[in-house]
């Protein structure tokens, strides 16, 4: 073994060249796997982006073992080794976290929810996210738990965790009881196929898509790009309406009041011919049908269907719009009119032979002693 242990500059030198040269050995193992994997949209991706965490881990662990083996007992060898296994230790996670990362996206590409029936592409992109998430976050846990392993001293307050794990384990499972619901029901969801991405769903009487399922909330996307920020355990524990629950469609209702001389089979093949042309009809459902008939109105109701939630608020505003302006261009008398019934009171005709006297004349008409004169 050669001692450079007392000639700092050489001993830096060897590191660094070690470094170089393992850092350029990354890249050209990267530049390989990439070329390798044209037709593997997995490892040219990976190859991609996991160059710099390779690179960089493979410099820490040359320069480590440069340092190893190039110096003996030192002041400064031991914490400058305890640095590296810390760096080395961070590019290792990132390079899991990149990969984790390139996996996801992969799989992503493997269910497109941009077709008509993507029901079953929105639960598996659903599952795939949160099982990266828990990936990385696993990853994480690891990597602070092994940099707190090589520091000299961390070892000795893990020690004394682990010796009071009992009492820690019941305080922090008390502190972090919701935290710890949360996570447990985003896994729930994610695979009791509760909810899914891109599902349209009617929470807090808003309407929206849901956005993204994390490990401990969930974002829905409203109609009007408001973004509502529920936690897990609401759909796990709260009833909501979810409209693509058993297929991709979402079907809307346009409810109209109309007046009783309204022809309901003219407008109902008006709207038809209309929303046939129309481009946001995905041809799944069609219905106009009289609902509700009392007092002054009738009610009309047209059923119609569309491939997203937004596309289905669209088109309900146009066939509305359409009825409302064929109502009054060609029916103006169909419009909603509010009659009033005047009543008038009814004489009975009185009968014939019937003398008619006041309650004045018949007193007027009695004596005294009650008899009639």
């Amino acid at each position: 073994m050669f001692d450079l242990s007392h000639s700092a500059w050489p001993t830096v030198a060897v590191a660094t060249a070690a470094a170089v040269v393992a850092a350029l050995v990354g890249e050209a193992v990267a530049l390989g796997v990439r070329r390798l994997g044209r037709h593997h949209r997995v490892l040219s991706t990976l190859a991609q982006r996991g160059r710099r965490p390779l690179a960089g881990l493979l410099a820490t662990l040359a320069a480590r073992a440069a340092l190893g083996v190039t110096t003996t007992a030192a002041d400064w060898r031991s914490p400058t080794l305890t640095v590296l296994n810390v760096v080395g230790v961070a590019f290792g996670a990132w390079l899991a976290v990149v990969a984790a990362n390139v996996v996801q996206d992969v799989a992503l590409l493997r269910y497109p929810i941009d077709v008509q029936d993507n029901r079953r592409a929105r639960q598996r992109r659903t599952q795939v996210q949160l099982v990266k998430r828990v990936v990385v976050a696993l990853v994480v846990v690891v990597a602070v738990a092994s940099v707190l392993l090589t520091i000299p001293g961390a070892r000795g307050v893990g020690t004394s965790v682990l010796a009071s794990a009992g009492l820690l384990s019941v305080v922090a499972g008390l502190a972090a009881q919701t935290s710890l619901a949360n996570v447990f029901a985003g896994l729930q969801i994610a695979f009791t196929d509760g909810i899914r991405v891109d599902d349209v769903v009617v929470v807090e009487e808003e309407w929206g898509n849901i956005e993204d399922i994390t490990l401990t909330y969930v974002v829905v996307r409203l109609w009007d790009q408001r973004r509502l920020i529920l936690p897990s355990t609401y759909f796990t524990s709260t009833p909501f309406e979810n409209w693509t629950r058993n297929s991709a469609d979402v079907t809307g209702s346009v409810d109209v009041d109309v007046d009783w001389t309204v022809p309901v089979d003219e407008l109902r093949a008006h709207a038809e011919r209309f929303v046939r042309e129309h481009p946001l009809w995905n041809g799944a459902t069609f219905a106009l049908q009289v609902t509700d008939a009392r007092n002054s109105f009738v009610s009309l109701r047209v059923l119609v269907s569309a491939n997203s939630g937004g596309e289905l608020f669209d088109l309900r505003c146009a066939v509305r719009e359409e009825l409302v302006g064929l109502l009054r261009r060609e029916h103006p008398g169909a419009l909603p009119q509010v009659r009033l019934t005047e009543t008038r009171q009814v004489r009975l005709p009185r009968q014939e032979g019937a003398r008619e006297r006041s309650p004045r004349t018949a007193i007027d008409g009695a004596g005294a002693d009650g008899s009639a004169h």
